[in-house]
């Protein structure tokens, strides 16, 4: 049953019929039918979906509206919000995927008849699987908190003992009161199942989830729905990548407790209980714990944990340093990657809280907190990996806290990150690895590894293959053997008491031997010889300039040709090309061509979001269009580059070798004047209506000689970039090498 009342904006209508927004506005200008607004601005007007469903079938804009397409725009045009809807379908499909039986009875019959029964059996299925006090450990992963005591071995009389209470609750996610340490914590749930009345306008997004899960699977759907949200909303959600998660997992080891107490999105926790072909038993024993300041993520969290896995969830929401729901927890790992720079975590409030043991953080030093918060709720020899700015391990407010972590064994190992590996993206972020100690060692030593060099171009992202091998390598061993021989430029392990000085900078950088001198005067060897041979080449590239239009017999050149034109929007109705835009999801393992590739020159280096959504993988011949940043770009898809998945903010265009010459197309789109004809201005960004774009109607040879002139164009192009980055990275070696003596001046 289709919902009238859902909306639905311009966006959305031209995402519907693969068309620009600037196509809607010209429907709605040339069209006295088009479907009037119903919501909205005056500047940013809501349709009815069914009713623009029905005119663009009815003018042959689009004869089905995926279903896909259909549920999505259900979703965001709910009237509770996205969020509300994304909970009320993420249940759903919870409730399909333990419980298929019973949805199909609910689902039977009327919208009302479903509202009236689909709360209970929400309920019922929601207890059975979060358990009915959810934010209680269980008795395995519980232990008698110890009162933790300050240098003089006495407790401050400040400190409250006695034990907290926990009031069993209903089922799955709990949001913490505020903190108040004379008084017990109670915890409410932060989603319940909902009310009939609060079911009934979901209905229809309801019903279109479960058919898209019948296509793609619940989780996958869930997973579509919600990569689709979090990539509408980059602004609000810090996202943890998923080949970093891979890597904070693995340095913490396999675990059947895992605590991640600033959840997000749950990446983290997904990493530590991949779906792989482990029994289901195994899977059932792991118990994953989340907590969340925000109680919508701690919800959507719970719920995409509980379709991932079948290990036990319990998901909390509430301030985590404040109002710890956990408190009796003792883990086997700790994943965290908590937020950064916050002032107001609870500094005056939390003076005397049992969990300083290492020191009380400065108010400056939010990361220091949550490193014991992770400490606190690890087993003695349990394991925490926290992803940590780089200042955390050289401010000055900090170094005590440092200090005692260093003499009691707590912090084994610090990594330096290369840039790009998270956000903030031009940062290179550290990972902290830290244990509990069962005992303290004799002479302790500290893990420091450096991985920057594995760095990729611009937004590429790092070398994720390269920076894994490395840093599991060196910890592996290190954590073997208590100790590790340098490994020059990368990895080193040192006795804490050489860092027991006045600052206590755990830097690696400030650490590591430098590289191998025949290693650093070989490698520049290498750059100087390609330099040398790309000049040559770019010499030989460089394109002739034809001579001056033929003179008119008053002696002036003669005007440019005026060429009939036609417009890439004209091309693909003709049918003479098809046009293609980029997806939100796709298959994994898939490498994607970003909108920087294509800026860049550089490899498909990209990742979509894990989905079965089809995505568009490029062929031989295919045109890719950059619609953001107001550049005058195309490329044009080689072999090397065919079966990339198209990223986001591109649009491919595929012509027909018997109509167009994929190079005299290209060429004649990065023309400056075509571009700025074809593009629209924003305050803060600039897109291109690739429509728009024109080039000349020209016979098919003359199309090809154009094309084989342009495509000298972009060898000589690509020589020069090959050109600058070698120049800049021989520029760079021999002022390391100079300056660390691995290069010798010469006479």
């Amino acid at each position: 049953m289709q919902d009238n009342a859902t909306e639905v904006t311009a966006a959305g209508i031209a995402r519907l019929a693969g068309v620009g927004r600037a196509a809607v506005s010209n429907w709605r200008r040339r069209h006295a039918d088009f479907p009037k607004p119903v919501g909205g601005s005056e500047t940013s007007p809501s349709f009815a979906l069914a009713e623009v469903e029905g005119w663009l079938r009815e003018h042959g804009k689009l004869a089905e509206v995926p279903l896909r397409e259909r549920v999505w725009q259900q979703l965001v045009g709910h009237p509770e919000g996205p969020v509300t809807a994304l909970k009320h379908a993420g249940c759903v499909l919870l409730l399909i995927h333990d419980r298929p039986t019973r949805w199909l009875e609910v689902s039977a019959g009327s919208d009302v008849r479903l509202a009236a029964m689909l709360p209970e059996a929400l309920d019922q299925m929601l207890t059975a699987r979060f358990g009915t006090a959810a934010v209680n450990a269980s008795s395995a992963d519980r232990a008698v908190a110890p009162v933790h005591t300050g240098r003089s071995g006495k407790a401050p009389a400040s400190v409250n003992t006695t034990p907290r209470v926990h009031t069993p609750v209903e089922p799955i996610v709990h949001t913490p009161a505020r903190h108040i340490p004379a008084a017990p914590i109670v915890h409410t749930p932060a989603l319940h199942a909902p009310t009939g009345p609060a079911v009934l306008p979901s209905a229809p997004l309801l019903r279109g989830t479960a058919e898209l899960a019948a296509e793609l699977g619940a989780r996958q759907t869930f997973e579509f729905l919600l990569g689709r949200h979090l990539d509408a909303n980059p602004r609000q959600y810090t996202l943890t990548p998923a080949d970093l998660a891979g890597l904070m997992a693995d340095l913490a080891g396999p675990a059947r407790t895992v605590l991640d107490p600033a959840c997000g999105t749950g990446a983290l926790l997904r990493a530590a209980a991949p779906d792989g072909p482990a029994p289901r038993a195994e899977r059932a024993d792991q118990r994953l714990y989340a907590q969340d300041g925000a109680p919508d993520l701690a919800a959507l969290t719970g719920i995409r944990l509980a379709l991932h896995t079948r290990a036990g969830v319990r998901a909390a929401a509430g301030d985590t340093l404040r109002a710890d729901a956990f408190p009796e927890l003792r883990a086997d790992a700790v994943l965290c990657h908590p937020p950064f720079n916050e002032r107001n975590w609870g500094h005056d409030e939390l003076a005397y809280d049992a969990r300083w043991e290492y020191g009380f953080p400065a108010r400056t030093e939010s990361e220091l907190a949550w490193v014991q918060h992770a400490l606190a709720r690890l087993r003695d020899g349990g394991t925490a990996v926290l992803l940590m700015p780089p200042a955390a391990a050289s401010r000055r407010s900090g170094r005590r806290v440092r200090a005692d972590l260093l003499r009691r064994g707590a912090l084994r190992a610090v990594v330096a990150l290369p840039v790009g590996a998270a956000p903030p993206y031009n940062i290179p972020l550290h990972l902290w690895v830290l244990r509990r100690p069962e005992k303290a060692p004799a002479q302790p030593e500290v893990l420091l590894a450096d991985v920057g060099r594995f760095a990729g171009e611009g937004r590429g992202g790092p070398d994720w293959r390269a920076v894994r091998d490395s840093v599991l390598d060196a910890w592996r061993d290190f954590d073997r053997a208590g100790r590790l021989d340098d490994r020059p430029g990368l990895a080193r392990s040192l006795p804490v008491i050489e860092l027991l000085d006045d600052d206590v900078d755990l830097a690696p950088a400030r650490h590591l031997p430098p590289p191998a001198a025949a290693d650093g005067a070989g490698r520049l060897t290498d750059v100087r010889e390609r330099l040398d041979e790309t000049l040559r080449l770019t010499a030989d590239l460089t394109p002739g300039i034809a001579p001056d239009p033929t003179p008119s017999a008053t002696g002036t050149a003669q005007p440019a040709p005026r060429w009939p034109l036609t417009t890439v929007g004209e091309l693909a109705r003709g049918g003479a090309l098809v046009l293609r835009t980029g997806t939100n999801g796709g298959h994994a393992r898939v490498p994607v061509l970003t909108d920087h590739d294509v800026l860049a020159g550089t490899a498909p280096s990209g990742t979509l979001p894990e989905s079965d959504e089809e995505p568009v993988l490029t062929e031989p011949g295919d045109v890719v269009v950059p619609v953001l940043g107001g550049g005058s770009v195309a490329r044009v898809i080689d072999d090397a580059t065919a079966g990339a998945a198209l990223g986001r903010n591109l649009v491919l265009l595929r012509p027909d070798p018997a109509a167009l010459d994929p190079w005299f197309l290209a060429g004649f789109l990065r023309g400056t004047a075509n571009n700025r004809q074809a593009s629209s201005y924003a305050s803060t960004a600039t897109r291109l209506d690739v429509r728009r774009l024109q080039l000349p109607r020209l016979p098919l040879d003359a199309q090809h000689r154009y094309g084989a002139r342009f495509r000298a164009l972009d060898e000589f192009e690509r020589a020069l970039r090959l050109a600058g980055r070698l120049g800049e990275q021989l520029v760079r070696g021999m002022y390391d090498g100079l300056t660390d003596g691995t290069v010798a001046p010469g006479r």
